[in-house]
């Protein structure tokens, strides 16, 4: 144990902030049931808060943190009277924690996280599930983020995510990474679910900030991981993307928090770094939907002013990326492509047929989409009546601030 610092509480708070879903990934793949990891996990947290102020910040927290857990897991096995019967199965699983624990203790925590994605995506359970379980589980996202996500309500997804556990228990789904053969085809979902953590950092779908970096960090490292699981083309051009991205964060909000557009950020904010890890990993001949994007976002970091965008080769790249991939949201991001490149008639056009067709219409970018090309049009009736209809569905307070600034502009 280290000498106890001066603020325990705000080492505890930021020990959880970084590595609560982390801990938790272990105590599943211990006990093998969500709900009693979760309750294990806030129990090892109390301990924590009880014991760390008389006995000092352990050097691992995160290691003191599983075991705490671990045996308050136990605890409730035995009120449970659970205990005796699942006994021989917990000492071997016991033993395979500590066994790898003490072999890589770093490592092994982190494969534990990486283990419970896999699980969570397991060919097994639905489709529609795999992606919510794993952003409510491993990382943590509350149901009415993830809910906001998929463009549905919370009761649905809270619905779906209890769905998802009560599977993984039943069918006992293992707790363990797939083999090199199995790889390839396990890898599809944990893309998606590692992009879409990213992308509610990015953007967050809800709450008073536009970004929120635990989540875009805690996405690229798994990024990082499933790269150097299986270096596949879509998996290297999600992670050129997602460090693409994440280049322009800083430059992407002022310091109040209201946003910035990206033709009026500073580029010289942006992360030169990442932007060169990223292009690095941009393939030359970009083919599967990742690797297109990825393209989009090297072609935005390589422009030195706004005006030197390269708006036709960015709109080429969302064709294909269409054709791969043909949903209304991409549809809407080659819409605005096309609307740089040929004007804002011609996006319009192309939005207005989305909408006309029933998708998107409680998208609150579709409808702000909209009302820019009116605005640029000086359609303004219509562009006011579209702004407002964006700022009825928006739910996150910086988007909400930038439309009503829209709107006051006109």
């Amino acid at each position: 144990m280290s000498s106890p610092p001066a603020d325990v509480r705000a080492v505890i708070d930021a020990t959880y902030r970084a590595d609560a879903r982390r801990v938790f990934a272990s105590l599943v793949r211990l006990v093998r049931d969500f709900d009693l990891a979760e309750e294990a996990l806030h129990e090892a947290f109390a301990a924590a808060v009880e014991r760390w102020p008389a006995e000092g910040v352990p050097d691992n927290p995160r290691a003191w943190l599983v075991s705490a857990g671990r045996f308050k897991a136990v605890d409730t096995l035995r009120r449970r009277g659970k205990f005796a019967e699942l006994q021989p199965e917990l000492a071997g699983r016991l033993s395979e924690v500590a066994a790898t624990n003490t072999a890589r203790a770093e490592a092994a925590v982190e494969d534990d996280r990486l283990r419970l994605v896999f699980a969570c995506c397991h060919p097994a359970i639905d489709r529609a599930v795999q992606v919510p379980l794993t952003l409510r589980e491993v990382c943590g996202l509350t149901t009415d983020e993830i809910a906001a996500a998929f463009l549905t309500s919370p009761t649905t997804m809270a619905q779906r995510i209890v769905r998802g556990k009560a599977k993984i228990r039943d069918a006992g789904i293992p707790f363990a990474l797939p083999s090199a053969a199995e790889l390839p085809e396990r890898l599809g979902p944990v893309l998606a679910v590692v992009y879409l953590v990213f992308s509610e950092g990015y953007s967050a779908s809800a709450g008073a900030a536009a970004t929120r970096a635990d989540l875009s960090g805690e996405a690229i490292r798994l990024g990082r991981l499933v790269v150097e699981l299986l270096p596949d083309p879509e998996a290297v051009g999600l992670l050129a993307l997602m460090l693409l991205q994440e280049s322009r964060r800083r430059a992407r909000t002022t310091p109040a928090g209201d946003i910035i557009l990206l033709e009026d950020q500073n580029r010289a904010a942006w992360d030169a770094g990442l932007i060169a890890e990223g292009r690095a990993l941009v393939a030359a001949e970009p083919a599967g939907p990742y690797a297109l994007q990825a393209a989009v976002a090297a072609a935005h970091a390589a422009a030195p002013t706004p005006a030197a965008t390269d708006w036709a080769r960015i709109a080429a790249l969302y064709d294909g990326l269409f054709a791969l991939n043909p949903s209304p949201v991409v549809e809407l991001n080659r819409a605005v492509a096309v609307a740089m490149r040929d004007g804002p008639a011609a996006g319009l056009v192309l939005v207005e047929g989305i909408l006309r067709r029933g998708e998107l219409t409680e998208y609150h970018l579709a409808h702000a989409a909209r009302a820019d090309f009116l605005r640029r049009l000086n359609r303004t009736v219509e562009a006011r009546a579209a702004y407002e209809r964006a700022l009825e569905l928006a739910r996150q307070e910086p988007e909400r601030r930038f439309l009503l600034k829209r709107l006051n502009q006109l």
